[in-house]
């Protein structure tokens, strides 16, 4: 089974288009987590350019993603941002994984490894401590206002 990445690049016609879309966005994850086939969606501000956002999202299949292009919710947002302006601009890439990798360095006692991992279950290996010492690497979390969402799926 394939596994695919969309990646979006955006920027908003304003900062309070910004400040309008996180309001919608705040309520993706209420729909995305639901939808078969989602993982993960991480959005971030490009550390060069204040103005240009970055979003990655992992899928089971082509399938699921288009799946989520065509939920309602996620169709009324994004006809919300041309209606309104908000956006000026959305450069969407798609890719099928084809091997992830996983390197780690402990700081405690210095133990590496380096070696595939299956990306479907990527917050569980993530969640592995150090198989030396027992470290517990950080893993980042979901809150209610964070621009990252994670779901690990059965394949």
């Amino acid at each position: 089974m394939s596994i695919y990445l969309s990646m979006q690049r955006v920027r908003f016609s304003s900062p309070d288009g910004y400040e309008k879309f996180k309001m919608v966005f705040a309520d993706v994850r209420k729909h995305l987590k639901d939808v078969p086939g989602f993982m993960h969606l991480t959005w971030w501000v490009h550390a060069d350019d204040p103005t240009w956002f970055n979003e990655v999202s992992f899928w089971t299949s082509f399938d699921a993603l288009r799946d989520w292009h065509m939920n309602t919710y996620h169709k009324h947002a994004k006809e919300w941002a041309v209606r309104t302006g908000a956006i000026m601009e959305d450069v969407i890439t798609n890719f099928e994984l084809k091997n992830t990798r996983l390197i780690r360095i402990c700081p405690t006692c210095g133990h590496a490894e380096d070696g595939p991992y299956e990306l479907s279950q990527e917050q569980a290996r993530l969640a592995q401590s150090c198989k030396q010492c027992g470290y517990h690497f950080p893993v980042t979390a979901e809150t209610a206002s964070s621009t990252a969402l994670y779901k690990d799926v059965a394949l």
